[in-house]
């Protein structure tokens, strides 16, 4: 058998169709390595990527099966936590008085700062202010009383059958009455009414 010898440093790119057949099949068959370990890698690697991007996927999809499930295993607590809300809202939509019933809560309010011994110096309807589904009905008082006339007051109000909220409280003693025995309180006292959504609201 003939021995095979070659140099290395005498083989040149450009005569590669020249090179020993051992050398260039060596080098085809190097080069084809490379060639699938790289397409190896970048094909795992989209696949990874793919996996991941699925896991994610599969753990979204999981959790709003889960909340789907919960809510139709509970439709019909929901259904009757529902109807007993509209009942409650029903409820307190009746404690918000009509329009035409404002005299009538503005002469109970009257009433309650008699009955506690106060003087009324003004009452002042203020102009309404439209809320979501409702109108807040603002009506401004200025009372002269001593400290437990006004407690009382305050308090007698606030038992109202109606909602009524009481706000913006400002109390100073009398000037003309020098020993501070008697105070004056201006406030600002809040009722509701339901208004429907097209409704227009003017100003007092």
């Amino acid at each position: 058998m003939a021995n095979f010898t070659f140099d290395l440093n005498e083989l040149e790119l450009e005569d590669f169709g020249s090179w020993p057949l051992p050398i260039k099949a060596f080098l085809v068959v190097g080069l084809a390595i490379v060639v699938f370990i790289l397409g190896f890698c970048i094909d795992t690697q989209k696949s990874l990527s793919i996996l991941e991007n699925t896991q994610k996927t599969e753990v979204e999809l999981k959790s709003q099966y889960e909340k789907k499930y919960h809510r139709a295993v509970n439709l019909a607590a929901y259904r009757e936590q529902l109807n007993l809300m509209k009942v409650s809202f029903g409820d307190l939509l009746r404690q918000l008085p009509e329009k035409t019933e404002v005299p009538s809560l503005v002469e109970d309010i009257s009433q309650q700062g008699v009955a506690a011994g106060l003087e009324f110096k003004s009452i002042k309807l203020l102009a309404e202010k439209r809320v979501d589904f409702y109108v807040e009905l603002p009506i401004e008082l200025t009372l002269v009383g001593g400290y437990h006339q006004l407690a009382e007051f305050v308090s007698n109000v606030a038992a109202l059958s109606r909602i009524v909220t009481l706000h913006n409280f400002s109390i100073v003693p009398l000037d003309e009455v020098k020993d501070g025995s008697k105070l004056l309180m201006t406030m600002t006292v809040k009722t509701y009414r339901y208004t429907s959504e097209h409704e227009e609201v003017k100003p007092t």
